[in-house]
């Protein structure tokens, strides 16, 4: 287990993103395949959500009263959504431009959320019922850690959401030489040897004493885009609660 004076933040992998951060929110700019990805990962989690919390999918507010966490939220692709279902909610990153970025998209919208340029080791004891960490835990530098990390974060009856690309053939092909190559992602984004198997997030998963209660694939192809899949080779979803 990482000792709490350290931090998983890795400075480079930071400072990329943090370059993105004006553009973020453009879904036709270097972020475009996150807002493909985003409904995908928002149908999950709302399922997820329904059948922890025993919500009716009508509910135009399944998280009111709950607390939520993203870590890595980036300029806040997922914190506005989860804020919009009636969380009060908290998005940590690693990048003070994204946390600008974020607070600058909300104000208006008057969505009141908690952005923070803060590592998630700092976040230990808080209770939340929801934390989410997506495609996040390939750029840390220490991803047990940063596992520790999120499972100190949780309520007892907290659910947590994980999503990371599987450390396969397909997607080094597809997420890191095609995707870059052609412009879809940011060059530099991704780092295959980075990526972790579903077998590798598990163990972690249990050695932070946290059980995984669902995963599922995300798939991609060129006539519906990205689905949930059971297929994990290119990326997968993760549905945690403490063991």
């Amino acid at each position: 287990m990482t000792k709490a004076s350290s931090s998983t933040i890795k400075p480079e992998e930071a400072a990329h993103f943090g370059a993105l951060a004006a553009d973020w929110w453009d879904p036709r700019g270097p972020s475009a395949m996150l807002h493909r990805l985003n409904p995908v990962r928002l149908g999950y989690i709302r399922a997820a959500i329904d059948l922890h919390f025993h919500c009716d999918s009508s509910l135009l507010k399944p998280l009111a009263g709950k607390r939520a966490l993203d870590v890595g939220c980036g300029a806040g692709l997922l914190c506005e959504p989860l804020a919009r279902l009636g969380a009060g909610v908290t998005g940590l990153d690693a990048a003070p431009e994204n946390i600008a970025a974020a607070r600058a998209h909300a104000e208006p919208q008057g969505l009141n959320i908690d952005y923070r340029h803060e590592a998630i080791e700092h976040f230990a004891g808080r209770g939340f019922d929801l934390v989410t960490s997506l495609e996040v835990i390939e750029h840390v530098d220490d991803p047990q850690g940063f596992v520790d990390g999120l499972a100190g974060t949780m309520a007892d009856d907290g659910l947590m959401i994980i999503s990371t690309p599987n450390r396969t053939a397909l997607s080094n092909l597809m997420l890191v030489e095609l995707a870059e190559l052609t412009g879809r992602i940011p060059r530099g984004t991704h780092h295959h040897e980075q990526f972790i198997t579903p077998d590798e997030m598990e163990k972690m998963l249990s050695e932070a004493g946290l059980e995984v209660i669902n995963t599922s694939g995300i798939s991609y192809n060129l006539a519906s885009g990205f689905t949930l899949s059971d297929n994990l080779a290119l990326n997968y979803l993760i549905t945690v609660v403490k063991a």
